[in-house]
Parts: C-alpha cells; sequence; structure tokens
C-alpha cells in the first residue's frame, strides 16, 4: 500500500510513537519486576561477589529505593508522554512532573552515593553521572515548561 506524498512524516511519527508507548510500558513492567525479585537476585549474585552476600540486606534497600525511584521517573515519563499525545503538553501537571523527575533522579546519586561505601564499580561512578545530568535536565527542563504555560495562559486569556 502506497502512501501519499508527504504522509511518510505522518507515518513514521505514528511508528515512533507507538515504539516509545511500547518502551515506556515496558521499561515500567519491567522495572517492577526487578525491583521485586531484588531479593532472589542480590542472594544469587552474592555467590558470585562476596561484597554482595556480606552488604545483603543494605544492598536490597539500596538497590529496592533506587528501583523505586526509576520506576516513579518512568511513571511521570509515561504522563508526560500521554498529554503529548493528547496534543496538551504545556500543562502546570507536566510541569510538576519534571520536578519530580529532577528530585528522584537527585536521590538515586543519593542512594548510589552511599551504595559506593559498600561496593565501588565504574559503572556506579557512571551512574552517579547520568542522573546528575538527568536531574539537572528535569528541573532546567521544568522551568522552561513552567514559561511555556505561564505565556499559554496569559495568550490564552487574550484571545
Amino acid at each position: 500500500m502506497e502512501t501519499a506524498p508527504g504522509n511518510e512524516e505522518a507515518v513514521m511519527k505514528d511508528r515512533l510513537t507507538i515504539f516509545t508507548k511500547w518502551m515506556l510500558d515496558a521499561m515500567f513492567v519491567g522495572g517492577i519486576l526487578v525491583t521485586l525479585t531484588l531479593p532472589f537476585s542480590i542472594r544469587f549474585y552474592g555467590t558470585l561477589d562476596s561484597r554482595f552476600d556480606q552488604y545483603y540486606g543494605q544492598m536490597v534497600l539500596l538497590f529496592a529505593v533506587s528501583g523505586l525511584l526509576a520506576v516513579l521517573i518512568i511513571w511521570e515519563l509515561k504522563k508526560i508522554f500521554a498529554s503529548v499525545l493528547a496534543d496538551d503538553c504545556f500543562v502546570r501537571t507536566n510541569v510538576e512532573s519534571l520536578n519530580r523527575m529532577g528530585t528522584y533522579s537527585f536521590l538515586i546519586v543519593l542512594v548510589s552515593a552511599v551504595r559506593s561505601f559498600m561496593y565501588l564499580t565504574p559503572a556506579a561512578l557512571m551512574t552517579v553521572l547520568v542522573f546528575v545530568v538527568a536531574g539537572l535536565f528535569s528541573k532546567v527542563l521544568a522551568q522552561v515548561f513552567d514559561r511555556a504555560v505561564t505565556y499559554k495562559l496569559e495568550n490564552d486569556l487574550t484571545i
């Protein structure tokens, strides 16, 4: 089936939208499953790395907190994505979601820093760096969205 000229962009946009929604849903469910199975997976990993066995309780707690925060970030992304699909993305709820995502990112940095006292790896350092950037990006983007919402509301009142 041929698409009308100029319609290829719309088809690609629809595919990207479907793929993104599927990925967010899969990451949300996957994050919940991984977080719930942490006691078992850390116990198993403890047979391979003695530090995970030595700090089993602390590792389960720290990874569970990080997992919960990551799932909350994905939840906020899903809410923002739903507003984009509804073609109404410049709303206060998105500003609040972006602010929460930034806060959750900074909390993951804090948890990762605590974990580094038990088990420091290059991956843990990268996690800290990634979530510092994500937290800053979310907080700045929240300010941008806040200004856009303000302009939109003022413009709506003018009309």
